[in-house]
């Protein structure tokens, strides 16, 4: 095995093992980890990781706002702040959120250290162990892990080239509840999905709203890709339509700089202490410092712009990607073909494992995601996910090529045909 090959096992010595709490054992590293050691290496060409491309952020721009922020109000960015987050970034993010259609009330909203804590707090406040949380099939890896380190059961509902069927809905929530389990949220990423990249279109949406309503399940809808479409504006979000049973989270780590790691939750006022007490105990307040530079930025900056130029960045890529693909992927291979975002998903012959193939991947310096990755019940063997978000487009093309070459090579190792 070369040197490159990837190595996924991870764990503590043995004898600490008895002293850890029964809920660590759900804490296993991702395969995005797990492949990060390799896959950054300058000789790869990574279509793992979905790190957003800073090139077409100016930075001295940012310099300039950083520099301005610590000359005039350093006494405060570099101080405690609310546990809530901070008044003026509150204001500005239901400004945000009005480009997708929400109206909201700034003291609905709960700032945190990127959407991913926001959604630590809420499994921390709904889920009980052997809990039911719904999510499409497939989900976002991180969403998965974070369930199961509260030790939720993850139930998936089927998609297609649309996003999540409101039928398959309908009938994962009665074949749970025949079982006498609890469900306490449907969790869904509707724009721009990660992995997919699919976009769930309008009429769908209401009647998943409808469904989870009747149902009285919560609607968790994670959305940092919204505003990242490139040939049309996203639907308007499902918070949009209902402000009583949807808990929206958003993120600035896609449209400015993930670095900053600024995120908020936006919650029916119902939930909003419990959020805030959750935050307060697990960070005490989200950096005063990052919310500012935010706050500062959008005060002062063309920020509308600055998407508009990350927009035009990734759809050049994610163009370099789709024409690569038909290039060089066998015609057995089938993929998505996004609107926004940063994903493409790729299905392969049923016989291939993509996990077992990445070590030949590497090999031919290129890293991708297993599809098994983003199922919580072990499926998506066959299926993988490419990022062409922050490689350069002819990188992305020699990446593609490579890979291509792979699986060709395996399938016909497998005496499978080649069209």
């Amino acid at each position: 095995m070369s040197d490159l090959s990837v190595r996924y096992q991870t764990g503590a010595p043995q004898h600490l093992e008895t002293r850890f709490a029964a809920r660590a054992a759900g804490m296993l590293p991702s395969e995005i980890r797990s492949l990060f050691a390799v896959a950054s290496r300058p000789e790869i060409v990574s279509l793992a990781g979905g790190m957003p491309n800073l090139s077409a952020l100016p930075m001295e721009m940012m310099a300039g706002v950083v520099n301005e922020l610590i000359l005039t109000n350093g006494a405060e960015a570099l101080q405690y702040g609310s546990g809530q987050g901070h008044p003026k970034l509150r204001e500005q993010i239901c400004d945000v959120m009005a480009l997708e259609g929400i109206r909201a009330n700034a003291d609905d909203i709960v700032v945190t250290t990127g959407s991913q804590q926001a959604l630590d707090l809420i499994s921390r406040i709904f889920i009980d162990p052997g809990d039911v949380v719904l999510v499409e099939a497939p989900s976002y890896v991180g969403a998965l892990g974070t369930f199961r380190q509260y030790e939720a059961s993850v139930v998936h509902v089927e998609m297609d080239q649309d996003g999540m069927i409101p039928e398959s809905l309908r009938a994962a929530i009665k074949s749970v509840r025949a079982a006498g389990r609890k469900i306490k949220f449907l969790y869904l990423i509707p724009n721009y999905q990660n992995p997919t990249g699919v976009c769930l279109p309008a009429d769908r949406r209401t009647e998943i709203l409808a469904i989870c309503r009747e149902a009285e399940i919560f609607v968790v809808e994670d959305n940092p890709y919204g505003l990242l479409g490139f040939d049309k504006p996203s639907p308007n979000a499902m918070r949009a339509e209902d402000s009583e049973n949807v808990i929206y989270l958003g993120s600035f780590s896609k449209t400015i700089a993930s670095g900053l790691r600024v995120g908020w939750a936006l919650v029916p006022q119902s939930l909003k202490d419990k959020l805030v007490i959750a935050s307060e105990s697990s960070i005490l307040c989200p950096s005063n410092f990052t919310q500012l530079t935010i706050s500062s930025y959008l005060a002062d900056q063309p920020w509308r712009d600055q998407i508009a130029s990350f927009c035009e960045l990734y759809k050049v890529r994610r163009d370099a990607m789709l024409e690569s693909l038909e290039q060089h992927f066998p015609a057995e291979a089938t993929w998505t073909k996004p609107g926004g975002g940063f994903y493409v998903w790729v299905n392969l012959p049923a016989e291939i494992d993509t996990k077992a193939l990445m070590p030949k991947a590497i090999v031919a310096k290129v890293a991708y995601v297993p599809g098994n990755a983003f199922y919580a019940d072990g499926l998506g063997s066959w299926s993988m996910r490419l990022s062409y978000c922050h490689p350069t487009p002819e990188r992305i093309r020699e990446g593609v090529k490579a890979l291509g070459g792979v699986i060709k090579q395996e399938m016909q190792r497998r005496g499978t045909a080649i069209k």
